[in-house]
């Protein structure tokens, strides 16, 4: 039998096995790490298949991505959930030769890929990179100390081989460089494992040489990348590492604030507000499976019954927290029982002024209020979802709407944008290039003239779950001006027509229109229909939505409402 057939033999006789488990209603009485490593056990084959079986192959024991490519950092998420496995007695492949031999490739192709200097590559992005070597150095360092703390000899070798990757990275960590604000921590992280595993001092001393920049939090309890859905639990993550296995509890604290901040971000349906982050996942659905062990990290240590009331939320969905067994695994402590579950907030109004928003709960009403980003506001009410609502005039090639800040005044939520549009007088003549190069005459030496002004004022308020949104604006007059509210595709509407060349696209010329999907209905109007113009000249993209547009031209007085 050649590797091939034995991997897919081994994968379709685990899958076998584990058809009880995957039939079997959640208990009570099973304990969190039995239903996790049920749940890995259940993604082991997949894993197996993934892994490169062609022994010629030059990235053999490799892992691929979703794009076919051999990744340093797939195949340190599979030595770690293969680890899980081996060493948990509650699993199928508990101390498995097979799963043994599997780890020994993976590591052995992690070898081939570190560079001389101890880094790896993220094929996507980043090459010879310290913060990519940092985040398998995550997995690999808990992955090692779980191996020591089986006491085996059956592991030595590929012991041996974790060694060997996780000193030179080590090496690399102390000197390289980074290129966000959350790779600093990730880095930190990382060389408290290494230092937990193999003390060197200049491990601690490059860890407090970033720590010298102090974390990145505002008082809101938001970082600066303000990633809800990615970085901010990482971020999270990394300084509970850091401060358990270094002994500096002080970490603990931003954790804490930012912990309570994202229970005020979180809608109906346990999706995260993403609308202010500067990341990737802005306007994405992601849920709140990242934040599991902080969350309950947390409410273990300082007996927090809303915390508490998060992680068992979240746990009640496994398959989406596998990832966590390594800690319970590594931490017996937190294996013990959550605290007395509180009441998480589901009815508040919250102003968060550093972070420019302002959130809103009224059960499964969920809404968002931002300035400093193109959405000003957002809502949902169960599942029907209106993503973005955001404004744009075709003022100089510059006119989307981006609200400077937001104010709060008597339960008014206001922002304001001021925009001038001039025109340029010929450059001084003293200073005129010789060759006449129009790139070398900055314009804004030149004079300015005819200088016209745009002003917009946009006021919210709130009153039994139903918003209303003032729109204003002054200055010159006879500006296009277009609304744009985004919903999520598959909904159906009810009081708007079809704009003919613009795909998922339509006009609310009066009167109000109806969002409606799975018998949830989000109304909104009204209606405002003066010219046809959509796309203005200088505004974003449309989104991947449902639009609706309303149109108009300066100036302009607009008075809406959207309730569900």
């Amino acid at each position: 039998m050649n590797r091939r057939t034995f991997l897919s033999t081994s994968a379709s006789v685990a899958c076998a096995a584990l058809i009880p488990f995957a039939c079997q209603r959640r208990k009570p009485e099973i304990n969190i790490v039995t239903r996790l490593v049920q749940q890995n056990d259940k993604n082991i084959p997949r894993l197996l298949t993934n892994q490169e079986a062609n022994t010629e192959h030059t990235w053999f024991g490799g892992v691929v991505d979703a794009y076919g490519i051999h990744s340093a950092g797939h195949t340190a998420a599979f030595i770690r959930d293969l680890t899980c496995a081996l060493l948990s007695p509650q699993s199928a492949f508990f101390q498995s030769e097979h799963i043994l031999e599997c780890l020994i490739y993976a590591m052995q192709f992690m070898l081939k890929q570190q560079h001389a200097d101890g880094t790896i590559d993220l094929h996507t992005t980043n090459f010879f990179s310290t913060p990519d070597t940092a985040f398998v150095m995550e997995w690999l360092g808990g992955v090692y100390g779980l191996l020591k703390q089986s006491h085996s000899d059956r592991y030595a070798g590929l012991s041996a081989m974790l060694e060997e990757f996780i000193l030179k990275a080590a090496e690399a960590l102390t000197v390289g460089g980074i290129h966000t604000p959350n790779h600093r921590w990730v880095v930190c992280m990382a060389l408290a494992r290494a230092y937990s595993l193999f003390p060197d001092p200049r491990f601690i001393e490059r860890i407090d040489t970033w720590l010298r920049e102090h974390i990145d939090i505002d008082p809101d309890g938001q970082f600066t990348e303000k990633s809800a859905s990615i970085y901010s639990p990482l971020t999270d993550r990394c300084l509970i590492t850091m401060a358990r296995l270094l002994n500096r509890p002080e970490l603990y604290e931003p954790v804490r604030a930012n912990l309570t901040m994202t229970l005020y971000y979180i809608h109906p349906n346990g999706k995260v507000v993403t609308e202010a982050s500067k990341r990737q996942d802005q306007y994405q659905f992601g849920d709140m499976a990242p934040y599991y062990y902080p969350y309950r990290f947390l409410a273990l240590l300082d007996n927090n019954g809303q915390f508490a009331g998060m992680a068992n939320w979240i746990e009640a969905t496994p398959k989406k927290i596998t990832s966590c067994l390594m800690y319970f695994l590594e931490d017996e402590q937190l294996q013990q029982e959550l605290p007395v579950v509180s009441p998480l907030p589901t009815h508040y109004e919250k102003f968060f002024s550093y972070s420019n928003l302002a959130r809103f709960r009224r059960g499964d009403v969920s809404a968002t209020v931002l300035a400093d980003n193109y959405t000003l506001f957002s809502f949902r009410t169960g599942g029907a979802i209106l993503q973005a609502v955001r404004l744009a005039a075709a003022f100089f090639g510059k006119g989307q709407f981006k609200g400077e800040k937001l104010d709060v005044q008597d339960g008014i939520y206001v922002m304001s944008q001021k925009l001038d549009g001039p025109y340029y007088q010929p450059f001084p003549e003293e200073e005129i290039p010789e060759d006449g190069d129009w790139e070398k005459m900055d314009k804004e030496k030149r004079p300015k003239s005819e200088i016209q002004e745009l002003e917009t004022t946009i006021s919210i308020r709130e009153h039994n779950a139903v918003f209303t949104i003032d729109i204003h604006i002054k200055g010159t007059d006879r500006v296009p001006i277009a609304l744009e509210l985004a919903f999520q595709h598959g909904g159906k509407f009810k009081g708007v027509e079809k704009i003919k060349d613009v795909k998922d696209a339509y006009f609310l010329k009066k009167g109000f229109g109806q969002y409606i999907l799975n018998g949830q209905t989000i109304e909104f109007g009204p209606g405002q229909h003066q010219h046809r113009w959509t796309h203005l000249r200088g505004a974003e993209e449309k989104l991947d939505a449902m639009s609706v547009y309303l149109t108009g031209f300066t100036p302009l007085l607009w008075t809406m409402t959207i309730n569900g």
